[in-house]
């Protein structure tokens, strides 16, 4: 285990914790009850990976695959990997370092600094966005995570803004593009965010969840008006 792991994953299905580890250019996974100094079940490492710096990942437990974003690409393991083995596939040119995946609408989302890219969740090779959000009515500067509500087609995007100084949480549909700013905005300046680092949905509660790496803290925002519409 290493302090640069910033993107662990629980699996419900299967009732397990996924973890990129960088030092050790791998994907841990531990069972759901791991305690202590556990040994992991499972390791994906080694050339055939084609693994470098795994800093954060994305889990479909769905369709049972991990997506892993090395470099402007998009490595592919089933969650059952283990080993030196070769991704399932491999998306080339992926337009973003922070992914999230929506198996109801078979949808992957890449978001950086430059915008928010959809693809099929398929995707492979040198395909291209279906649709692309992007422009500066985003002010997606310092973008840090992005979640998905598959269920109302909802992609929330945790930013920090230009030089961490206009933190805020946008919320945009799965059917937008081009150049549109988000259909809701919360946790802006002075409203208790700062530095937005990691990011959860809890749907059951209406409620979005954010860590803030300045304030050592976790911050919890009720938006019921989000979670009831259906957009299109």
């Amino acid at each position: 285990m290493g302090r640069t792991m910033h993107g662990i994953e629980y699996n419900e299905v299967r009732d397990e914790i996924i973890v990129p580890q960088q030092f050790a250019q791998a994907i841990i996974t531990f069972p759901g009850d791991a305690t202590g100094a556990q040994e992991p079940i499972r390791v994906i490492q080694g050339s055939r990976t084609q693994l470098k710096e795994p800093d954060t990942l994305a889990l479909d437990a769905v369709n049972g695959e991990i997506f892993v974003p090395e470099s402007r690409r998009v490595l592919v393991f089933s969650v059952e990997a283990d080993g030196n083995v070769a991704p399932v596939r491999v998306l080339e040119q992926a337009a973003g370092s922070r992914l999230a995946v929506d198996p109801v609408n078979d949808l992957l989302i890449a978001a950086s600094n430059s915008g928010i890219f959809i693809y099929e969740r398929t995707a492979e090779g040198n395909a291209k966005p279906i649709r692309a959000i992007e422009g500066p009515s985003l002010k997606l500067t310092g973008l840090r995570a992005v979640r998905l509500y598959p269920p109302r087609g909802l992609i929330f995007a945790a930013i920090r803004g230009a030089d961490d100084k206009e933190p805020y949480v946008g919320v945009w549909s799965i059917h937008d593009e081009g150049d549109v700013p988000p259909r809701w905005t919360f946790a802006g300046p002075g409203q208790t965010l700062v530095k937005p680092f990691g990011m959860a949905i809890d749907p059951k509660n209406q409620t979005v969840i954010v860590s803030d790496m300045k304030q050592n803290a976790v911050l919890s925002y009720h938006v019921p008006e989000i979670f009831g519409e259906t957009l299109r």
